[in-house]
């Protein structure tokens, strides 16, 4: 997130060339997880510190483990959390598509992105928009899906580690 996918390609493709993972979805998988990290860090450090520490102290005075406080107060409350990170990381993966094309190979079947791009350049002398336009539809219709049902819950999530008091 806060390196360009750009700086990083030439070492993670000869890192998963020596580990033997190249061309597979294992290594782009692992590198999404490993490049989301730090943005799902602060989304969940922003919004625990909205958390009121008269909840954690209740939990306290109730003898209540850390791990007790974390299981029946905390984590409840992280709903939102969780939510704008799991939009966010399904989002940011599903129109990833510079990773895609180096560490699968283009490969068309490991990626959406990758797909589309070999579906919108198979012909070179002609240009069908009706088709583009279809196949653009189809590629954005998961992440519609996904921001209508999850919507509130990352509009909640979002604003809640914004502001505290």
């Amino acid at each position: 997130m806060f390196i360009p996918y750009q700086a990083i390609m030439i070492p993670l493709v000869k890192l998963s060339n020596t580990v033997g993972m190249n061309k597979s979805i294992y290594v782009l998988v692992f590198a999404h997880i490993i490049y989301g990290i730090p943005i799902c860090t602060l989304i969940f450090r922003n919004y625990y510190e909205t958390i009121p520490n008269e909840l954690i102290e209740a939990g306290r005075v109730d003898r209540a483990s850390m791990v007790r406080i974390y299981r029946s107060i905390i984590l409840p409350l992280s709903i939102p959390a969780f939510v704008v990170v799991v939009i966010w990381q399904f989002t940011s993966a599903w129109n990833d598509f510079l990773f895609a094309i180096f560490l699968t190979g283009g490969s068309p079947k490991l990626s959406v992105a990758t797909t589309a791009l070999n579906f919108l350049t198979g012909s070179p002398n002609a240009v069908y928009y009706g088709m583009n336009m279809t196949a653009s539809l189809i590629v954005s219709i998961p992440v519609l899906i996904v921001y209508i049902f999850l919507g509130r819950y990352f509009l909640r999530g979002m604003l809640s580690g914004s502001l505290k008091g």
